[in-house]
């Protein structure tokens, strides 16, 4: 079924409860099948396994590197890799988060609203009794979704490629004291957790450049532009300055989860400052889309 026959048949289906308004349960149907359809989607398909695909490629790389001696002279995180395949899953995080999943993101998000417009079925949504506010939720949910399947995704094919390659044991934290490769496996999940609350800026600043023109394709490059332009700012040592209040500034804190005790204040501060982004292109998005003119 095309996503215009999906949409006609909630816009049909709304008609019998626009008089009483908008379920809870409706909304989850709603919910459940924007996020059925970000998944079917052959673009996402094909992001997913570019990134599951990035961790094998660089596990290979640290195996072939390693295994003719030249690990000897190469970046620290490669003893680590070798000594134990977990680590290859906090490598992969830290590769993948300042370009690859904020691209990945930036397409889903700015397709969000933008896509819909572009395809004519942004119009069919709007009859629905969800409004715009509802609508502009469940898109953003389901952005959020796909940036939480994402960093999974990274971290799964991590972990497997470095169990296969290296092996799994007991795991070295970066302040020295050896844990249980059981209490390994639940920081690995919950770095994986931080770089996923660490895209929630991104994708509040996705959907907001979504509201603002009726291309997706025009969304996706300005969003990306966007990140990347900021991601170049960030490494400017002129604006040490404004630094901390960019959105990937404290991406990288996630590695504080991997020292004993846990060092929490860079980590509050990623997550403090996400949810200030979320708040301000949230707002302004909202701002934007109950205000515009549907006339797609």
């Amino acid at each position: 079924m095309s996503r215009a026959e999906t949409v006609a048949g909630a816009a049909g289906a709304a008609d019998a409860v626009v008089s009483r308004g908008p379920s809870p349960l409706w909304s989850l149907g709603l919910l459940r099948n924007e996020i059925g359809m970000t998944f079917r989607r052959r673009r996402t398909l094909v992001l997913l396994a570019v990134l599951a695909l990035v961790p094998v490629l660089v596990g290979i790389a640290v195996r072939v590197q390693t295994g003719d001696g030249g690990g000897r002279g190469g970046p620290a995180f490669l003893s680590l890799i070798t000594n134990n395949g977990l680590f290859l899953v906090f490598t992969s995080l830290a590769a993948t988060l300042p370009v690859f999943l904020p691209m990945a993101l930036g397409v889903v998000a700015g397709d969000a609203i933008a896509g819909e417009a572009g395809t004519g079925t942004l119009r069919y949504l709007l009859v629905a009794p969800a409004g715009r506010t509802r609508l502009l939720l469940v898109k953003y949910a389901s952005t959020l979704v796909f940036c939480l399947v994402a960093t999974l995704v990274v971290a799964a094919s991590a972990l497997a490629a470095g169990a296969l390659l290296f092996g799994l044991g007991e795991v070295t934290l970066l302040s020295g004291t050896t844990v249980p490769l059981a209490e390994g496996l639940l920081r690995a999940l919950a770095v994986a957790g931080v770089v996923a609350l660490s895209l929630t800026g991104v994708a509040a600043l996705g959907l907001f450049v979504s509201t603002l023109t009726g291309s997706g394709i025009a969304a996706m490059a300005m969003t990306v532009g966007v990140v990347i332009t900021v991601q170049i700012l960030n490494a400017l040592p002129q604006l040490h300055a404004v630094q901390p209040y960019l959105f990937p500034h404290y991406w990288l804190s996630f590695a504080d989860l991997l020292r004993d005790p846990v060092y929490w204040d860079d980590i509050r501060r990623n997550l403090g400052l996400q949810a200030v982004y979320a708040l301000v292109f949230g707002s302004a998005a909202w701002a934007r889309f109950t205000t515009r003119d549907i006339t797609a």
